[in-house]
């Protein structure tokens, strides 16, 4: 198979692995990969897994890759913060959440973080398709501040949530309180729920 065959069959689904191929073409030459990675046609994501590197040039390809390359995961916590402009920060490293185990990895798209957290929490995101029809999930606001506070215990004072320098304006305006009560609910975390309770607190009469 050469690689523009390879190509007009693959091309479409974006990112993929070696195993995803083999099921289509079983006589597929693995070898094929690694040359195609040194010639820059493809980019290595992870071990086996691969995309075609002229898509680094799509917007927002990459989160797309986060959801393909670490299954089941989503985008949340800070990454998903910085979309909706809660924090000011630009951030660099794409963070996710995950019911797996938390795991690390860098590639020519970015550096992924996923983080865990048990499966009843493993809720609270929709969708994002971008204009090429790739698409991946994305928490809600008031899920990505959940899960912060879930994975981020430390923030349990006024002074450590002021810290985080939240958009005040969101915070008083946008924020679903109800929404964000009935996640921390289904979290059954009583520790978790104070936390909630003092970033309302804070947020709405600092």
């Amino acid at each position: 198979m050469t690689y523009l065959q390879f190509r007009e069959k693959w091309h479409e689904v974006g990112c993929f692995n070696v195993y995803q191929v083999r099921a289509v073409c079983p006589r597929f030459n693995h070898g094929n990969l690694a040359r195609w990675v040194g010639k820059g046609y493809l980019v290595r994501l992870r071990q086996d897994w691969y995309a075609f590197a002229d898509l680094m040039r799509v917007p927002e390809f990459s989160r797309y890759v986060a959801q393909k390359m670490y299954a089941p995961s989503y985008l949340s916590l800070h990454s998903a913060l910085a979309y909706y402009g809660i924090i000011p920060e630009a951030v660099t490293q794409i963070t996710c959440v995950t019911s797996n185990r938390t795991a690390y990895y860098t590639n020519a798209f970015g550096e992924y973080s996923y983080q865990t957290v048990k499966p009843q929490l493993f809720f609270g995101y929709v969708p994002v398709v971008l204009p090429q029809g790739y698409s991946y999930h994305l928490a809600l606001p008031e899920k990505a501040l959940l899960d912060l506070l879930y994975l981020y215990p430390q923030y349990n004072t006024t002074e450590a949530l002021l810290d985080l320098r939240l958009d005040d304006w969101w915070m008083q305006e946008e924020l679903n309180v109800n929404r964000l009560h009935e996640f921390s609910e289904r979290a059954g975390s009583a520790a978790l729920q104070n936390r909630v309770e003092l970033m309302i607190d804070t947020y709405r009469h600092d």
